[in-house]
């Protein structure tokens, strides 16, 4: 077992100072990376000043104020009313108590190998019962369709509260959703009156190369999830979606939706402290490139595809033995990756944002010393 005691940008630390390059931003978190200094000033600060006072909701706090009007400055007009959770589960759930509120209707879809989260409603969004076997029964009416399987699109009915996808599928092992699906996804919400959920709590605050992923696609959903790298290391969650939408919590009853520690303050400032630092210094500009990069230089013929957009990226392999082999080497080669919960023979590769291509470099020379160990080529 690993034991880290400092982490700095794109390292993690052991006791003995050895340092480990993090390839997993603690799985999406860090997109900032580790300790940013504008957001550690900002925790700072926040704390000095004060911490929890009142479940969320109760008294004005600017923190939360300034972080929520900082992301209604960057996401379309329509996404302009934010509450904030604390973590990307506690998302899913506002987000579907929203939507059966909001819409009158039960039913959900959702898609297969989709992740949500391991609270009971965002359970009830995983088609797959390995990691939940055990502890339904789950929430009812909930249906399965197959990611970039138009098809499939006539499950959703004018009985559908709303569809929960993520644009890029991150625990299936980065399956990124083709234009022409997403499309015809939204015009068949439209058709039907059913609300258009996407999940981008791995895929949020620049992983892919644009802001949101939804950016890619010209596609704007009706409820937007955050969570994961906004925080900058702090947790945080977020539903948001219109004024119009989002009022329905305020009335019979008056409290819809209850968090008490949701929107703490020493988040919110981690937060927007975040969100300045990509603008500021236009870190997200570079994602594209570093991520081709990666792809560039990780050329070996034990390696069948690397998916993905952005610093997203999976590197599979023909087995989970075999990726499993390769992950063990690298992390005793100081490599720190892992695999997916529904696919376990690809490599996550999903480093801070703020990565150099110099690192990039070094880690990748590093992969490829340990894939050759694994699999020698000749």
């Amino acid at each position: 077992m690993l034991e880290f005691v400092k982490a700095q940008g794109v390292n993690l630390y052991n006791k003995e100072g050895k340092a480990y390059i993090d390839l997993i931003a603690g799985i999406g978190v860090s997109n900032v990376g580790h300790c940013h200094p504008n957001v550690v000033t900002a925790v700072q600060k926040q704390v000095e000043t004060y911490m929890h006072l009142m479940v969320y909701g109760e008294f004005v706090q600017s923190p939360q104020v300034n972080f929520a009007t900082a992301l209604a400055s960057v996401l379309p007009e329509q996404l302009n009313c934010t509450y904030f959770v604390n973590s990307g589960a506690e998302a899913v759930e506002g987000a579907m108590k929203l939507a059966k509120r909001y819409t009158g209707r039960k039913g959900f879809i959702a898609c297969k190998n989709a992740y949500h989260g391991s609270t009971q409603g965002a359970e009830s969004l995983m088609e797959s019962d390995f990691y939940s076997a055990g502890y339904g029964p789950f929430l009812p009416h909930v249906d399965f369709i197959s990611h970039n399987h138009i098809a499939d699109l006539t499950k959703i009915t004018d009985q559908t509260a709303a569809v929960f996808i993520e644009p890029i599928q991150g625990e299936a092992g980065v399956r990124v959703a083709d234009q022409a699906f997403m499309e015809a996804l939204k015009a068949r919400c439209l058709a039907t009156g059913t609300l258009l959920i996407f999940d981008e709590i791995q895929t949020g605050f620049g992983r892919t190369g644009k802001m949101f992923a939804f950016e890619h696609y010209g596609v704007t959903p009706d409820i937007l999830l955050l969570a994961k790298g906004i925080g900058g290391g702090m947790p945080i969650g977020a539903f948001i979606s219109s004024a119009e939408i989002m009022s329905v919590l305020s009335f019979n009853p008056i409290l819809g939706h209850m968090t008490t520690f949701g929107g703490h303050p020493v988040c919110c400032a981690a937060g927007l402290a975040t969100l300045n630092t990509l603008l500021d210094e236009n870190i997200v500009a570079d994602v594209e490139a570093k991520g081709n990069l990666f792809k560039e230089l990780l050329q070996h013929p034990a390696i069948n595809e690397i998916r993905g957009k952005g610093l997203m990226l999976a590197v599979s392999f023909d087995s989970f033995e075999i990726n499993k082999a390769i992950i063990d080497a690298c992390i005793e080669d100081c490599i720190i990756t892992d695999w997916f919960l529904h696919c376990s023979d690809a490599m996550r590769i999903a480093p801070p944002l703020t990565i150099t291509e110099d690192e990039i470099k070094a880690a990748c020379d590093i992969i490829l010393r340990n894939i050759e160990k694994i699999c020698p080529s000749k």
